[in-house]
């Protein structure tokens, strides 16, 4: 995804040629309305009864989850290989979290991978990957990249490294702003899952000013708000930044995904999870 530091917003990252279609296409879901109904999951009023998003088997679930909407598939292991161009002007797209060469947070990764492992198969790309970021190009990284990307893949200390960028840039500051916010599994999974496809830099539609705006309609829990109303007002915000940009206004991993477990009152995000993205149904049990 997109440096925290960059003004760009950056995409999520595209498996197959569908989901390249819809970046291009900027394919449009009619956005679900925020309808509160009664709690079906008694237990999980509030965030003092939930497990934290970094609990192992909720973090499972979360990357599964962002995975049916990023991939169209609950494998997110299956990603560390993936590498495309899907030409949204952001250069590369690849792994499990949609690194992007022309945003940073690839720079930032193959520099980490080669601090761990020097002279592995992305290293000599390196001085490419500074010198295009910030752009769309190929430039030094052509015809090889791509299958060098994938060789690395099946290093384990490449996996890692993919694994420990993910959450020291996306991961971990959700969850920390979630927790601090009094926010359950839900309400961290939310945060998350809107870090990864905006970052959290200084542009209107970024995470931080996602939450700005939420907290101009609503306050969270720890400020003495209702958890439902405040996620209502986040999912709201955030449905406005995605609408903002082209490759962004399908608003089905909101509309038909996280939505669906606010109505329910499943604020802790406990399984049977049933839902929807781009028209395709998953099931987590």
């Amino acid at each position: 995804m997109r440096h925290p530091n960059d003004a760009a917003t950056n995409p999520a990252p595209v498996l197959t040629s569908r989901r390249t279609v819809l970046a291009l296409l900027g394919v449009s879901a009619a956005g679900a309305g925020a309808v509160l109904l009664r709690p079906a999951h008694a237990a999980a009023s509030t965030a003092a009864s939930c497990a934290g998003l970094d609990d192992p088997a909720k973090k499972e679930i979360a990357m599964k989850l962002v995975s049916s909407a990023e991939n169209s598939s609950l494998d997110w292991k299956a990603q560390y290989k993936y590498i495309e161009d899907i030409g949204d002007g952001r250069g590369y797209t690849a792994g499990i979290i949609g690194f992007c060469s022309g945003t940073g947070d690839m720079l930032d990764l193959v520099q980490l991978y080669t601090d761990r492992k020097p002279g592995n198969v992305l290293a000599k790309y390196l001085p490419a990957l500074r010198r295009v970021n910030g752009t769309d190009s190929h430039s030094g990284l052509d015809p090889n990249f791509p299958s060098d990307w994938r060789k690395a893949a099946q290093d384990t200390a490449f996996q890692q490294a993919q694994n420990d960028e993910r959450d020291r840039v996306y991961f971990n500051p959700a969850v920390q702003q979630g927790k601090t916010d009094g926010l359950g599994t839900l309400g961290q999974f939310t945060y998350y899952d809107a870090i990864v496809m905006h970052g959290d830099g200084d542009d209107p539609t970024s995470f931080r000013n996602i939450r700005k705006r939420a907290l101009a309609k609503a306050k969270p829990p720890a400020q003495g708000g209702n958890e439902t109303t405040y996620l209502n007002a986040f999912l709201d915000a955030r449905v406005w930044a995605m609408k903002q940009e082209e490759a962004h206004s399908d608003t089905t991993r909101v509309d038909t995904e996280q939505r669906v477990f606010l109505r329910k009152g499943n604020l802790c995000l406990n399984t049977p999870l049933d839902w929807k993205v781009y028209g395709d149904s998953y099931h987590i049990g």
